[in-house]
């Protein structure tokens, strides 16, 4: 919670600081360590090359990704009893399937007629430009590398590998045997009009002006402001996306923190369910009061963590929060019979 607030704080802050640029072929100094906002064009001074293939465009980035056909064992456990005692039963099955990474048959429970390559004849591999521009505006490397996200495929151009008397293969194909790969390849960012893939990708950026270079910005609030999207966004549109991303992130982070909390206590509060599985009636009504109690104890300590990352920043939400968490403790115990005094 103190996460999101602090996210929130600093986009909040570089809103109310941001610059746009009218012209990004113009370093202007004033903006000098200032917090900038530019959209455009990608650029870069020459095209990636994979020379193993002979692939090349222009792009930030050009990934060359490797798969080969291989044996994966599964395993499944089961426990049964016998003789009032309870004990372990584990089967192991096999299939054929495509990996990225090398899978070691020598440590399967059945090798034999399971074995593996030990090595791939051709590697991955990911080549990124070295200089990439917006303008004349260098970006960081950490802004570069926020492009993997965006691979894409290049294209499905077959070719054959020599792979220990094997065939290595790319595109389609109707039979396959351990031990063949296939290649496939991905770019992020078109940077150039030469490219049959289309034009140079626009992307819209906030960082900060260091010189002819946009890098991260450190914010008074704590965080660092590096912003990418691809297409044109003004500066308002670019924070109202992050706001959003912080505030799927933070409902994403409560949501799966209440859901661990309520699985916990129902595993704690397990043993009771078992003392009355041999009552079917009873064995119902107890599993239902469990369940609603775990979720009752869950909801609690899930405010009562909200409130905790909010006491800094908003100490009046997070008091409000307390008292609703305490709620269903008070109403159980408003129930309980009080105790007849001699």
């Amino acid at each position: 919670q103190g996460r999101a607030q602090k996210t929130a704080a600093s986009l909040d802050e570089g809103l109310a600081l941001v610059v746009s640029l009218e012209d990004i072929n113009v370093v202007s100094s004033q903006n000098h360590e200032k917090l900038i906002h530019l959209s455009g064009p990608l650029r870069t001074t020459k095209p990636l090359y994979d020379p193993n293939y002979g692939i090349f465009v222009y792009a930030v980035k050009l990934k060359r990704h490797v798969e080969m056909y291989q044996w994966v064992e599964y395993e499944d456990s089961k426990d049964y009893e016998e003789g009032g005692e309870v004990k372990r039963e584990t089967t192991y099955s096999y299939s054929t399937e495509w990996k990225s990474e090398v899978v070691n048959s020598r440590h399967f429970d059945r090798e034999i007629g399971h074995q593996n390559p030990s090595a791939m004849a051709v590697e991955s591999f990911t080549a990124v430009a070295p200089d990439v521009t917006l303008g004349k505006f260098y970006l960081s490397k950490d802004i570069v590398n926020r492009f993997q996200s965006k691979l894409l495929p290049v294209g499905k151009r077959a070719k054959t590998v020599p792979v220990s008397g094997k065939r290595g293969i790319t595109g389609s194909f109707y039979f396959v045997q351990v031990g063949d790969v296939r290649v496939s390849f991905h770019y992020a960012g078109l940077s150039g009009d030469m490219s049959p893939l289309g034009s140079a990708e626009l992307v819209s950026v906030v960082a900060q002006q260091r010189g002819d270079h946009v890098g991260a910005y450190q914010t008074q609030s704590g965080n660092v402001l590096e912003i990418l999207y691809s297409g044109k966004f003004s500066a308002k549109e670019l924070f109202e996306k992050e706001h959003q991303s912080n505030t799927m992130l933070m409902w994403g982070l409560r949501a799966g923190g209440w859901l661990l909390m309520f699985i916990g206590i129902s595993l704690m509060t397990r043993i009771f369910y078992t003392l009355v599985d041999w009552f079917p009636v009873i064995r119902d009504l107890v599993s239902l009061g469990l369940k609603i109690f775990a979720a009752s104890v869950a909801t609690s300590l899930s405010l009562v963590t909200i409130a905790a990352g909010w006491l800094f920043y908003r100490p009046l939400w997070a008091l409000l929060l307390i008292t609703v968490a305490t709620v269903p403790i008070l109403i159980a115990k408003s129930r309980i019979p009080p105790k007849k005094h001699q």
